[in-house]
């Protein structure tokens, strides 16, 4: 895909930035340039939202475009990509020669589609995902995925760092950071759902979920070094059985299953789970690790 042009020099530390979108993100996104000294323009599609960042010196556009206009730098973050295409699609003309960086959550698909737009209007694009809570942009734990035109992420990386720093770029595919986005929920979700079920299957078996909270650190303590030998098996494609092994994980599964069945939890994700391991078992994987179920996974498609 051909990348509109743009110059590759520095941005100066007080770039203006235009932020498009002043939800709950939004705002946190203007906070966060304020706070580093970037003249900050915002623009919501109602009105009613960003006293707070108008407050503390956001400059608030009568319309879209206006508040494209006003900078070399322009931030979307909407609820989703119907949302900001509905609102870029008319600013085509207006974003000639600034760089559009859009921080709107939706899937790697839909990010390439936009780009795929940006590149025929000639716009300079990059594609981004936030990867932290509101309350933590603009702090040294946050972390921002970019990806896309390399040369207009060069040229406002330092002002992209006053979301978190350091400003992450992942590569020229647009959708490389919803990709990353995706990945990763999809590992906290999963998480998030075996947490509420392991409390739920808890407390069908008279245990009070705060009694067992301060056990489950165990649990998320030795996930670091999990995930770094589940990456290298599923980058190598080699599964050895790391002390135990996935049949004997599978019988694990299985008495879950049994016990949350006994009580008449719902058990939706964990027969799933079992569906997984039932088929790598079928297929000989029992022996080797855990890991292998990318495998199971990745044939599905």
């Amino acid at each position: 895909m051909t990348q509109a042009h743009t110059t590759t020099e520095p941005a100066p530390a007080s770039t203006p930035v235009t932020v498009l979108g002043l939800g709950d993100m939004g705002r946190s996104l203007a906070r966060a340039f304020l706070a580093a000294g970037h003249p900050t323009t915002v623009w919501n599609r109602s009105p009613g939202k960003g006293e707070d960042v108008v407050a503390l010196g956001a400059v608030r556009a009568a319309s879209a475009e206006e508040a494209v206009r006003a900078s070399g730098l322009v931030v979307v973050c909407l609820v989703d990509y119907d949302a900001s295409d509905a609102v870029l699609e008319p600013l085509a003309g207006a974003l000639e020669g600034r760089v559009l960086v859009n921080l709107t959550s939706d899937t790697p698909a839909r990010s390439r589609q936009t780009a795929a737009w940006a590149a025929k209007h000639s716009l300079a694009y990059l594609d981004g995902a936030i990867m932290v809570p509101v309350d933590v942009v603009g702090s040294a734990d946050a972390l921002v995925f970019h990806s896309g035109d390399r040369a207009a992420y060069a040229a406002h990386e330092d002002t992209l760092k006053a979301l978190g720093e350091p400003a992450t770029y992942l590569g020229e595919d647009h959708g490389l950071a919803a990709a990353y986005d995706m990945a990763m929920l999809d590992f906290f979700y999963g998480a998030m759902g075996g947490l509420v079920h392991a409390f739920a299957l808890a407390r069908a078996e008279g245990i009070e979920p705060a009694s067992l909270a301060p056990y489950l650190t165990t649990i998320t303590g030795i996930l670091p070094p999990i995930v770094e030998y589940t990456a290298a098996e599923a980058g190598s494609g080699a599964y050895p059985a790391n002390g135990a092994n996935l049949g004997m994980m599978a019988a694990s599964v299985d008495h879950i299953l049994h016990t949350a069945k006994d009580r008449g939890l719902d058990v939706a994700q964990l027969a799933g789970l079992k569906s997984l391991t039932d088929r790598a078992i079928a297929q000989g994987r029992g022996p080797g690790s855990w890991s292998s179920l990318v495998e199971v996974i990745a044939a599905e498609r």
